[in-house]
């Protein structure tokens, strides 16, 4: 009879701690949004914070995470929300991060300006990248004689993107994730 009730306490304290744990587990932590941040230590590094839709960090990520960033595959550790990219950045450049999870593809792509000991992260939009090289298109559709003119802009803007980091392949992604975010 002690050996019935033993073994019935015993099933009725698993019962209670197996659905706690199964629900901890349920609710796995997911990065949908992140900022992009100068690392605190100022060592040439960049601080990626995971954030809300709102640009707003959220300080109870904490994990290890993969992460693409300009085309290589990095386990980013995060704790309270931060996570520091492991490589140094020499001298201003495009980064282009991206996060896939099962919501699906989070990217961005940022100018960073290196100027003295100081970074300086600028969020690029996929518009500016297709309506710069679309409006002198147009304009050189419009003015013929502004042929050479925009010919010689788009030809110094490919070189600068290229020299940069920014790759055709790179700017194509960039532009086809930003379409797909819309729909």
């Amino acid at each position: 009879m002690k050996i019935l009730k033993y073994l019935f306490a015993a099933i009725l304290i698993f019962s209670v701690t197996i659905p706690a744990s199964a629900q901890a587990q349920a609710q796995e932590v997911v990065i949908n949004n992140f900022i992009v941040k100068e690392n605190l230590l100022k060592n040439d590094k960049l601080a990626i914070i995971s954030a809300n839709g709102d640009e707003k960090p959220i300080e109870g990520v904490n994990g290890t995470f993969l992460f693409s960033i300009n085309g290589f595959k990095q386990e980013l550790r995060f704790n309270d929300g931060v996570a520091v990219a492991p490589v140094q950045i020499d001298k201003s450049t495009f980064v282009y991060i991206k996060h896939t999870n099962d919501a699906g593809t989070h990217a961005k792509l940022y100018y960073v300006v290196k100027k003295d000991d100081n970074l300086n992260p600028i969020k690029i939009n996929w518009l500016v990248l297709l309506l710069v090289p679309l409006a002198l298109i147009i304009l050189t559709m419009m003015f013929r004689k502004f042929l050479i003119i925009a010919g010689v802009l788009i030809i110094a803007l490919l070189i600068f993107n290229h020299n940069q980091g920014l790759g055709i392949s790179t700017f194509f992604e960039t532009v086809f994730d930003g379409l797909k975010s819309m729909f």
